[in-house]
């Protein structure tokens, strides 16, 4: 039987909920494919902030450390000014774990309405990989004069090349084992998104890297480039043409809520914060929604498949695949994916996916 301990931070607002229904759904898991999960709570969060001003702090993420992975439920507390949490928990644990890769599917579900007329399932199925380390996100930069008329603020987009070739390794690596699943995605290209003809310094940077590693190490795959205006195009004239998309930090984020909304909106959309050689978090895309607390209406199934994605990098594929299938089949019974418009309590939906398995 395998085993793995487990950190849970609830989080703000509603994550506690989602967590619970995606913890609901592992402990389902745990008979049928002889997993065992030994769960560890924590409270870092919004509540703990206000309470004793005190976010996270080195001997805390040392004890993450030795955790097989971490499940997120949400950051963003209504009475906190925005940006504390976000970058002295969510960013902070990114850069300290070395989460380097930010791995966003975007994969529409049967029953699931998405905006882009005349798309159906077949045609939404793919997967941004995000830079998640470097780029404009480390804070390179500052500001001087504030609050004069001559006031400057700078932020700067760095890179260097191994923190490029890490992500494209992983990238192409993934492209790889996706087209030996199936013909479907072995047929398409992974794309470089980027704005080579703008910045021409870092675009130069990635597209070099990109081309020389797939040309010296990964010929057998189809590559292709667009630059990331022209791609909020195409996810949405024709989603179809994706399927392994691996881009810079603050671009990826972007495309990945665009992608979201394709596949249906937040309440379906999961992400992983992922070190392949440490320890990496899974959470839902969709944030705290505080308004919905203890109301029962949340949506859980991006929760849920947070915790899919998290069995997938483990090495648990048999598992997550039964997670994926129930999910499938919970979006046809659902209503709406919308809070308060499902047709079902998040407890329920819970028990849908958990009774599916």
């Amino acid at each position: 039987m395998s085993s793995y301990n487990i950190a849970v931070l609830g989080g703000d607002g509603t994550g506690p909920e989602v967590v619970a229904e995606g913890i609901k759904v592992l402990e389902a898991v745990k008979g049928k494919f002889k997993i065992n999960f030994d769960f560890h709570y924590y409270d870092f969060g919004g509540d703990r902030y206000l309470k004793t001003g005190k976010i996270i702090d080195s001997e805390e993420i040392n004890e993450l450390r030795k955790y097989n992975a971490i499940y997120l439920g949400a950051i963003g507390h209504p009475d906190v000014k925005p940006g504390i949490l976000e970058k002295g928990l969510l960013l902070r644990l990114r850069f300290e774990l070395d989460q380097y890769i930010n791995l966003r599917p975007v994969k529409l579900y049967p029953g699931v309405d998405t905006p882009v007329k005349d798309k159906t399932p077949d045609d939404i199925d793919f997967v941004v990989v995000r830079e998640n380390s470097g780029g404009i996100y480390t804070g390179h930069g500052g500001a001087t004069l504030v609050g004069t008329p001559h006031e400057v603020a700078t932020q700067v987009m760095v890179y260097d090349r191994f923190t490029v070739d890490r992500c494209l390794k992983y990238s192409f690596e993934l492209k790889k084992k996706r087209a030996k699943l199936s013909k479907k995605y072995a047929d398409k290209a992974i794309t470089l998104v980027h704005k080579t003809n703008v910045l021409t310094y870092t675009g130069d940077l990635w597209f070099r890297a990109f081309n020389e590693m797939g040309e010296k190490e990964y010929k057998e795959l189809k590559r292709d480039y667009a630059h990331v205006d022209a791609t909020t195009m195409w996810f949405v004239k024709n989603p179809e043409w994706f399927d392994v998309i691996v881009t810079e930090n603050l671009m990826g984020d972007i495309i990945t809520d665009l992608g979201a909304m394709v596949q249906g909106g937040m309440g379906i959309a999961a992400g992983g914060n992922i070190n392949p050689e440490g320890v990496s978090m899974f959470e839902p895309i969709g944030g705290s929604a505080p308004k919905y607390t203890g109301q029962h209406v949340i949506n859980p199934l991006a929760a849920i498949e947070a915790g899919r994605m998290m069995l997938d990098e483990l090495g648990e594929t048999e598992a997550a695949a039964a997670i994926e299938k129930s999910v499938a089949s919970a979006c046809t019974k659902l209503k709406s994916l919308a809070a308060g418009k499902m047709g079902y309590s998040t407890e329920e939906v819970g028990d849908l996916v958990a009774s599916n398995l």
